[in-house]
């Protein structure tokens, strides 16, 4: 195995697999370059002498400038390179030529298909409060559902409490209701019940108009202020009706071209862009060219790359969106008086990560080569084919909500120091580094670290691939074997 790589010929600095050694002696284009520190594995390593305010390159971008003089063999981290963005830009839209020389298969997964012929990669059994203030009842309903049916025939049956519905305003209340909407509607659910309070924001009676035309057997609705006695045997009741319905849906054989994937990353490391984001792109290309769906979110973390994605839209009216998505969310942060740049967080920096820049490049690798479709706001759904953006913050969980809200069956989670949770639809943990991998196997469900040490990336897609479609016909993911299911709602305004 290397003990470092220089991802890009352009790059002035490298990367070290494995930890180095201070007086180490590495040969970079037939130069002996001298290490003069201890170099962390995931870190970066000077490949040159910078000069104050020199750009440091890394993927074959600007990464940051040097804060100060920096000698060749040094460990380069945030404490002496500097982000070079500043402030709200104007972008000119200049169209990328894109080629992608991918076969079609004829593959397929083992779903299950709706009456409105969308398809689902679980049959489960959702309780979606439309308030916090029934958080309780519809835990306990849950709780006896599982404990009277045992699950049989179904994939699970899970509650899904939240804090809001109630004394939010505006913007912050629509996202409540788009949000659960998108939960009530969702593929994955063979059924849900709807449990609301009575006095709330989020009156159960508009936001059941909200959902347009349902299937009454499956989607059953309570407002607890107005049950007579014992609301937990109403609901009860009511989920019951449901159970007999849903434990008689099969998989059956579905094109992967309706496939529709969220991309995610967190607690990113300096391995994520070169082993498990990149995997997730080739991956993306893929399913892109079986005419399948990926949507790539977290738009802080696009920042220092947006321009990659603009110059891959499909047209100006997308470059147009995509330009929206980036100011807008910038002018969040100086709305909010927060510095637009301060990302990476600590354990990043930890990891390896110095700059945006240098996490939005590796991050944004997660979607591979593709032409960008369509746009999407926080709480829209899928409409368009191929790889979507999505507004939604870096934060894990509110930004994989927001992608299975979006319609994603799945979520692709890559991370080099891993996380236990998971939203309400298999949320697949992919390890950068195999460390974490043996470290972690209850969170790890899939190890791309292997691709720095003995295996090609496209031999790893392969694997890959076939594991994200043995889970998309049913096999389990970590966060699902561990009942790990979870939601959370963006926030941005006033709570009364």
């Amino acid at each position: 195995m290397a003990t470092f790589i220089r991802i890009n010929p352009a790059d002035n600095v490298a990367v070290a697999i494995e930890p180095l050694h201070k007086c180490d002696i590495v040969q970079v284009d037939g130069e002996n370059i001298v290490l003069a520190a201890d170099i962390p594995a995931g870190h970066k390593f000077a490949l040159k002498n910078f000069a104050p305010g020199e750009h440091i390159i890394k993927y074959g971008y600007p990464i940051g400038h040097a804060r100060e003089a920096i000698a060749q063999g040094a460990w380069v981290n945030e404490k002496n390179i500097k982000t070079n963005l500043d402030g709200v830009l104007k972008y000119t839209y200049q169209p990328q030529q894109v080629t992608l020389d991918i076969p079609k298969s004829n593959r397929t997964f083992r779903g299950y298909r709706r009456a409105n012929g969308s398809a689902g990669t679980r049959n489960e059994i959702w309780i979606v409060p439309t308030v916090g203030c029934v958080n309780g009842a519809v835990g306990r309903l849950a709780e006896m559902l599982r404990t009277e049916t045992h699950c049989e025939g179904v994939d699970a049956i899970v509650a899904f409490p939240h804090n809001y519905g109630c004394s939010q305003l505006g913007g912050d209340h629509e996202n409540t209701r788009k949000i659960l909407r998108d939960m009530v509607l969702h593929p994955n659910a063979g059924g849900v019940l709807v449990v609301g309070l009575g006095c709330e924001n989020n009156q159960l009676s508009a936001f059941r108009e909200m959902l347009g035309e349902i299937d009454p057997a499956r989607i059953k609705f309570m407002e607890t202020q107005k049950v007579k006695g014992d609301e937990l045997e109403e609901g009860m009741k009511l989920l019951r009706e449901i159970y007999e319905v849903v434990r008689k849906d099969k998989r059956t054989e579905v094109p992967v071209s309706e496939l529709r994937v969220g991309l995610k990353c967190g607690g990113s490391d300096g391995f994520s862009g070169i082993t498990a984001n990149p995997l997730l792109g080739v991956f993306s290309d893929w399913l892109t060219a079986q005419g399948g769906t990926t949507v790539l979110t977290e738009v802080p973390e696009m920042f220092g790359a947006e321009t990659i994605l603009m110059n891959r839209c499909q047209d100006e009216a997308t470059f147009d969106k995509t330009v929206h998505l980036i100011n807008d969310f910038k002018e969040y942060f100086i709305k909010n008086e927060q510095p637009i740049y301060e990302n990476p967080s600590p354990g990043n920096k930890a990891g390896g990560i110095s700059t945006l820049e240098e996490k939005s490049l590796g991050c944004t690798q997660k979607c591979g080569k593709a032409i960008v479709r369509d746009v999407l706001m926080y709480g829209d759904r899928i409409e368009t084919r191929g790889l979507n953006l999505l507004s939604a913050p870096g934060n894990d969980l509110v930004a994989a909500t927001a992608l299975a809200s979006a319609g994603c069956q799945l979520v692709l989670f890559t991370t080099g120091r891993g996380t236990p949770f998971g939203t309400y639809v298999p949320t697949m943990k992919i390890s950068t580094n195999s460390t974490l991998a043996a470290n972690k196997p209850n969170w790890i469900d899939f190890n791309a670290g292997v691709i720095v040490e003995n295996r090609t990336i496209d031999e790893t897609c392969i694997d890959f691939t076939d594991y994200v479609i043995r889970v998309a016909s049913g096999e389990k993911v970590n966060n699902e074997k561990s009942g790990f299911h979870e939601i959370a709602i963006f926030k941005t305004g006033v709570t009364l």
